[in-house]
């Protein structure tokens, strides 16, 4: 065995060599022991074996679970009483106790079976302690050295004896790296592999320029200016937009720095990429006007109707070619950054489009009635640029000042289109009851091949059935596989579906009272029961003339609606449960189909039943 000092040397120098803490080369030494006790005893892997490793001096002591026994037959699983004892003077015949039981040579056959082991485990400790630190550095700059590279990558080893992989397309265009090269990269993924961690960095991404801009931009990385988005083209350019989280701070300038110091420095880690710095605009016409810049833009005017988002931009005709960009890369940065789809057009372009809308659009022109008397002057001015002649700035003025008066108002137009289709669709969902949103569309009944194409379709409750109906039918009626038969086997089960009560609430509890009928007395069999008593004897009156006129059931419903009053008693007869009598309605109004008229008639009791007569 090692001495003292020969141990403790040799057990620092691992661990300065393989970065690893000292448990963990402990943890592997004492389970490589463990292994090699089982292999040189042959012991059974149900058997608790435990092993400990002094740092100090390498001494190694194994220690195994054996059963108490009177006499030791099996001396790997077995012990006697006495030796128990000193471990565990309690002990008793049958228990099972931890004991001792270092095999005599064990120094020198641990040291030969148990190398490789050690180095495994230690490589393998070694695996995931890289594993651990570098998906902590995940979306974080780190730096390296190129150790090699070809076309497909380029690896770059890192602290911890780890090996990064740079791909090719996570480089920045044009880049060449040479052996020894130090470089920076974001971490852009890790993945567990079978020889190690494979730690796939980049220098394209955009949290690349991010933790660029925090590591340069003090104000960045305190949170006093907030990035709010990043859009780049690696090599060529990119454009950020932020904002101060504090007031009287020029987020634009601690980007910058002074004489542009700050951002120079990013600039050429990146290969002179050219770098837009943009303020953050809560509204989206100042935002995408900045987002364009260097241009100068002369109108924004957005539309954003069933979640296409559209921004028509308008420039004069020197600031064309200056706000698409080379290959349209401006603008194409532009609506990354700012999430909105971006058409570019000149106000020459712009006032063509806008004259021949209004040309084909009288309803239009005839809400715009300074737009339409401008239009003569309009066109003298597009023929003159179609043929080349000068148009005066005053003239570009009048083309501006045309093109934003009627994108102001076609916009306005959308608007209160749009607010008028939300409006309709509310009506229409305040008369679908609101249990209709939460019963499944199975409980509808409905043919089984219907059932499959509104469930492809996406209607997944009875409610939302309802509401294209009312709202859109021709959605439901255009769904392949639906036809007349079809819409009409939903219309019909539609109908027939009863809805749960809708719960009464203090605005829906206030109801007007309704008048009923009073009760009367039961007659005896046979004799004609007496009138049921009005309320008021005016209404007798009124009921009596509607009878006699012969009102419709139509016209009736609209004098008289609280005759047809859900709740009015329907039945012949009703038990009144306080006093156990029953209570016969004398007189009802019916429909006469024959004459078309509403009557009175009077029920009169013959025999078992009750028979109505007119009166």
């Amino acid at each position: 065995m090692a001495t003292k000092n020969e141990f403790a040397q040799a057990f620092n120098e691992v661990l300065e060599e393989k970065q690893l803490s000292k448990e963990i080369i402990l943890g592997a030494i004492e389970s490589a022991m463990v292994s090699a006790y089982r292999r040189a005893v042959n012991a059974s892997t149900a058997q608790h074996v435990e092993a400990r490793v002094d740092p100090e001096t390498g001494l190694v002591t194994v220690y195994a679970e054996k059963e108490v026994v009177e006499e030791v037959q099996e001396p790997k699983t077995e012990v006697t009483l006495e030796g128990a004892h000193k471990v565990n003077p309690e002990a008793q015949l049958g228990d099972m106790v931890i004991v001792e039981t270092t095999p005599a040579d064990f120094g020198r056959v641990a040291a030969q079976t148990a190398r490789q082991v050690i180095q495994q485990r230690i490589r393998e400790a070694e695996r995931s302690n890289q594993m651990e630190y570098f998906a902590r550095q995940t979306g974080e700059i780190i730096s390296g050295i190129v150790q090699a590279t070809n076309a497909q990558a380029a690896t770059i080893g890192l602290d911890m004896k780890a090996e990064g992989v740079l791909p090719a397309n996570q480089k920045i265009p044009n880049e060449r790296f040479k052996v020894h090269d130090r470089i920076r990269a974001v971490v852009l993924e890790v993945k567990d592999g079978s020889r190690g961690p494979q730690i796939i960095l980049s220098r394209a991404h955009r949290n690349f320029l991010r933790r660029l801009l925090e590591n340069e931009v003090p104000e960045i990385y305190h949170g006093i200016v907030e990035i709010k988005a990043i859009a780049r083209e690696p090599g060529a350019r990119a454009k950020v937009a932020v904002m101060a989280t504090q007031a009287g701070v020029d987020p634009v300038g601690a980007c910058v720095g002074v004489k542009g110091v700050r951002i120079q420095a990013i600039v050429k880690e990146l290969h002179d990429e050219k770098i837009d710095i943009i303020q953050w605009d809560q509204d989206p016409v100042i935002y995408i006007s900045k987002a364009i810049s260097p241009a100068r833009v002369s109108g924004v005017y957005l539309s954003d109707i069933e979640g296409s988002r559209t921004a028509t931009v308008v420039v004069m005709e020197d600031q064309l070619s200056l706000a698409i960009g080379r290959d349209g890369q401006n603008a194409r940065l532009a609506a990354k950054l700012t999430g909105w789809r971006i058409d570019i057009k000149s106000v020459v372009e712009a006032a063509g489009d806008i004259l021949a809308k209004l040309q084909n659009d009288p309803a239009l022109a005839a809400t715009l009635p300074a737009a339409a008397e401008a239009m003569p002057h309009i066109e003298e001015i597009l023929a003159k640029k179609a043929e080349n002649r000068p148009v005066t700035p005053e003239e570009y003025t009048a083309l501006g000042q045309f093109v934003d008066r009627v994108e102001r108002r076609t916009t306005q137009i959308k608007e209160e289109a749009a607010r008028a289709d939300e409006e309709r669709v509310t009506a229409a969902r305040a008369n679908v009851p609101s249990a209709a949103f939460t019963m499944p569309l199975e409980g509808l009944g409905l043919k089984e091949h219907i059932f499959n194409i509104l469930v492809e379709a996406g209607f997944e409750t009875i409610g939302d059935l309802i509401m294209s109906l009312k709202t859109d039918p021709n959605k439901v009626l255009g769904l392949s596989g639906v036809g007349p038969k079809a819409m009409q086997n939903i219309e019909e089960q539609i109908a027939a579906i009863t809805f749960p009560a809708e719960p009464v609430t203090a605005e829906s509890s206030v109801v007007e009272p309704v008048a009923q009928p009073a009760a009367v007395e039961e007659t005896p069999l046979g004799e004609k029961p007496a009138e049921v008593k009005k309320d008021s004897k005016k209404s007798e009156e009124q009921d009596d003339e509607l009878a006699k006129d012969g009102v419709s059931l139509d016209e009736l419903f609209k004098m008289k609606p609280e005759i047809f009053q859900a709740g009015a008693p329907a039945d012949d007869e009703s038990t009144d449960k306080k006093k156990g009598k029953k209570k016969s309605k004398g007189t009802e109004l019916v429909l006469d189909e024959e004459r078309g008229e509403v009557v009175r008639v009077k029920k009169h009791k013959r025999g078992d039943g009750g028979v109505w007569e007119e009166e």
